[in-house]
């Protein structure tokens, strides 16, 4: 269904998704599709229950609950389908897909198996005009060396479909500075370099995640608000704020960054953020789990107070700032 705010030419236009978990996308009937595989039997309702949240940490269990049954190649085939069904549905053409290899290593599977799985469920996609590249993700709090190995990981893959490596997770656990060896070595691997930082985190994890990681992109990055310097700092080094606002509302990032309880979409600052000059891309980040899409993002920014002008800029820099070659990001 089409959000009643957006225009027919915003929803008609070509999209770039930059900040999505492949796992957060499963949609409640895929979910006990996987329970039922794995003997357990589950029910949509249960599901939607275990997809409310009051606070980042909740959401944190409720991932942790869904991947504990991701257990092999053939799981991560069967979202990855449906995720490229859903995204043809929000008219997505390319998508930057995060995978949480972490945690797949932290379960002991083997990430070169189900990445092999997923780039064959994925391939027919692109002859209906949707492209997957993907971002190997580590979980900050699970430390330096299994982020390390996340890098080792993507290295073993030795695959062009791989574009960057990022770390999530709990901001506010390791420091930034001890993950530098490891954004080195992904850099000395040719993949780009992203974070979450100022989801939950105070604007100095921006900052860090820029001067210490050499970070090209920023996940969430709201924080950014409370700082007017760094927000200068973005604007003249064009660095881009991956903007999730449902994510936002859902986890209470928004609520703790505005210091308000009752915190609305609304009073989001993707407006403020935007009109400074900051790049902003639009995403759903974990889509299912926050009940969410894409157009719905769109929405929600238009009743920030974004016009369509705006909300088409946003658009088009989803394909400024992929990680693309220079030549194939407008209209990939």
């Amino acid at each position: 269904m089409t959000p009643l705010l957006l225009s027919d030419r915003i929803v008609s236009l070509p999209k770039a998704e930059l900040h999505l978990h492949l796992e957060g996308s499963i949609q409640p009937a895929t979910v006990c599709a996987l329970t039922a595989r794995h003997g357990m039997v589950t029910t949509e309702e249960e599901v939607r229950q275990r997809y409310a949240y009051r606070n980042f940490p909740e959401f944190i269990e409720a991932f942790k609950w869904i991947t504990a049954f991701l257990r092999g190649p053939q799981d991560y085939a069967l979202i990855a389908h449906d995720l490229a069904e859903h995204l043809l549905t929000q008219r997505v053409v390319y998508t930057e897909v995060t995978l949480s290899i972490g945690v797949m290593l932290l379960r002991k599977q083997q990430p070169e198996a189900n990445f092999e799985a997923l780039l064959r469920a994925v391939e027919p996609f692109e002859s209906r005009g949707l492209r997957f590249r993907w971002v190997f993700d580590a979980a900050r709090q699970f430390g330096v060396d299994a982020a390390m190995q996340v890098v080792e990981s993507a290295k073993r893959c030795d695959s062009r479909a791989i574009v960057a490596f990022g770390v999530g997770g709990d901001e506010l656990s390791v420091a930034t500075k001890e993950f530098r060896p490891v954004y080195d070595l992904a850099a000395q691997i040719g993949l780009h370099r992203l974070m979450h930082a100022g989801e939950v985190g105070g604007p100095e994890k921006i900052r860090e995640a820029i001067e210490l990681l050499g970070a090209e992109r920023i996940g969430h990055g709201i924080a950014a608000i409370n700082d007017p310097e760094l927000m200068d700092l973005l604007t003249e080094r064009k660095i881009p704020l991956e903007i999730c606002p449902a994510s936002n509302m859902k986890t209470g990032a928004l609520a703790r960054q505005l210091q308000s309880k009752d915190a609305r979409i609304e009073d989001h600052p993707l407006p403020k953020l935007l009109r400074h000059g900051i790049p902003i891309v639009l995403s759903t980040d974990d889509p299912a789990m926050f009940h969410t899409t894409l157009h719905e993002e769109y929405a929600n920014a238009a009743r920030m107070g974004l016009q369509e002008h705006e909300l088409a800029r946003i658009i088009e820099m989803g394909f400024e700032h992929a990680f693309l070659p220079a030549d194939e990001k407008r209209g990939a």
